[in-house]
């Protein structure tokens, strides 16, 4: 077994469309750190998913659901921290604001 560190989705603005951020390929992936920031004035959310193999993101594997973030706020998300996205899982992530939340995570990948 061998573990890598790696910046699993480099730092980007979320979409206010279901996106998929990062794949696990070849590999499970522990969520180490997850981290929105709101960069716009206005108060804006975000919702993420963990989804498995073959699965499309809905309520069945919603993690956090529509968090706001004040404007200038930071959240880590401990809701994610730990988690495993199992090979070819998913993260995917639904801003509620086009162009107002950048995100960014950073884990490691585990393969056998």
């Amino acid at each position: 077994m061998a573990v890598s560190i790696s910046n699993i989705i480099p730092a980007k603005t979320a979409e206010a469309s279901q996106t998929t951020q990062y794949t696990s390929t070849n590999v499970q992936t522990i969520i180490d750190k997850f981290t929105a920031t709101n960069y716009s004035g206005v108060t804006a959310t975000i919702s993420v998913n963990l989804v498995t193999l073959a699965g499309t993101a809905g309520n069945d594997n919603l993690i956090v659901k529509s968090r706001a973030l004040l404007p200038s706020e930071t959240y880590t998300f401990p809701e994610l921290v730990g988690h495993v996205v199992p090979i070819g899982g998913f993260i995917s992530t639904i801003a509620g604001t086009a162009s107002a939340i950048n995100i960014r995570a950073s884990g490691r990948l585990v393969s056998q």
